[in-house]
């Protein structure tokens, strides 16, 4: 593998007429298709539920990722959930769903109840990491961790290409090249970091290019295409688990929606630019090539999509169910002799909370 120029397009494997060019993947079969649908199914109905319970009031400020979960699901199927380590950002919140991970887990983290956490050992996930960057020197620590232990796992982290802008990535990256850690970056290149365009975060025409400071392989995938991430991080991952070291992967595409639900995007961009890149929908296209090949039908993406939704919905009702958190616990969990200020403003909203 070898660094992409910046001018080559972007790796695609499912083409405008939804066909794959026969051996485009070697060894990948209708089970696989299969998962890698249910399992964008489950991220897409996870997503536009947890929206809406956000606008309900029954979770908080939420990071909404609607189209990105072919860059998701696509490098998670590439990987062993049984030695190899995930680090998200606040943008892959739920790919702890891609592992086994209840949804009520998740939603109860945007809820902000202490029952949304997990033990990243179980999972092999780390913390969504709010952040920005924040995750990379984590997954190059667990990566080194597990080459100094003789294991054969490797880490892969994901995060957005506003992130390469902090010194975190090139701590993190820099590191994982120089002790040939077995760590995987893919970079989430939607072209928006909060409201900065991409042209303002870079002079480089393609973030895969900066791979070429730290001697590591940069490839480029179509972020829309789950098989061109899949394929991609199946390549980065075998050459990690054989000692080749760090890869940089950067998957385009556009983000449609919001940051998150508290941002206006009305404020800094063109509507038409979010409804044009609407209608390539990663999710459309895969189930459009599954049609295809006669894989799917609409009995059957129906039943995924209301399968999908009654777990969630059922989660969402767990999540409810919960007992009330003691709001002291926020306030009794920093220090071990809190300070005045910290004191008096506990009892200040213990009182305001006791007189509801």
């Amino acid at each position: 593998m070898s660094v992409v120029p910046s001018e080559e397009e972007p790796r695609r494997v499912i083409g405008d007429d939804e066909a794959i060019p026969d051996g485009a993947i070697a060894d990948f079969g209708d089970d696989e298709l299969r998962r890698l649908h249910r399992d964008m199914v489950l991220m897409r109905v996870f997503d536009e539920r947890a929206v809406i319970y956000q606008r309900q009031g029954r979770i908080g400020t939420y990071a909404i990722y609607w189209g990105h979960e072919a860059i998701q699901a696509g490098a998670h199927l590439a990987l062993d959930p049984s030695r190899d380590w995930v680090f998200p950002s606040y943008r892959e919140s739920a790919i702890g769903l891609l592992r086994g991970m209840d949804p009520a887990t998740v939603l109860a983290w945007w809820r902000g109840h202490p029952d949304g956490w997990w033990n990243p050992q179980e999972h092999r996930l780390g913390g969504v990491s709010v952040p920005i960057g924040s995750q990379i020197p984590h997954a190059t620590g667990a990566a080194w961790g597990m080459k100094a232990k003789g294991e054969d796992g490797c880490a892969v982290v994901f995060f957005g290409d506003g992130a390469t802008s902090e010194g975190s990535f090139h701590e993190g990256i820099n590191f994982g090249a120089v002790m040939d850690a077995p760590v995987v970056f893919v970079c989430n290149n939607n072209g928006w970091a909060i409201s900065t365009p991409f042209a303002r975060q870079s002079r480089a025409q393609a973030l895969a290019d900066k791979a070429i400071g730290y001697g590591i392989p940069g490839v480029r995938v179509d972020g829309r295409d789950a098989l061109a991430v899949y394929d991609a991080t199946r390549t980065a991952v075998a050459r990690a688990r054989e000692g080749g070291g760090p890869t940089f992967i950067e998957a385009l595409h556009y983000r449609t929606e919001p940051h998150g639900t508290a941002d206006d995007t009305s404020l800094y961009r063109d509507p038409a630019e979010a409804e044009a890149a609407r209608a390539d929908d990663c999710l459309a296209r895969l189930e459009g090539y599954m049609r295809r090949r006669g894989l799917l039908d609409d009995e059957a993406a129906s039943a995924a999509r209301e399968e999908a939704a009654e777990r969630v919905k059922r989660a969402m009702r767990d999540v409810e169910a919960l007992p009330d958190p003691d709001p002291a616990l926020v306030f009794d969990t920093t220090y071990e002799i809190p300070p005045a200020g910290l004191v008096a403003q506990r009892d200040a909203a213990l009182g305001v909370l006791g007189a509801r």
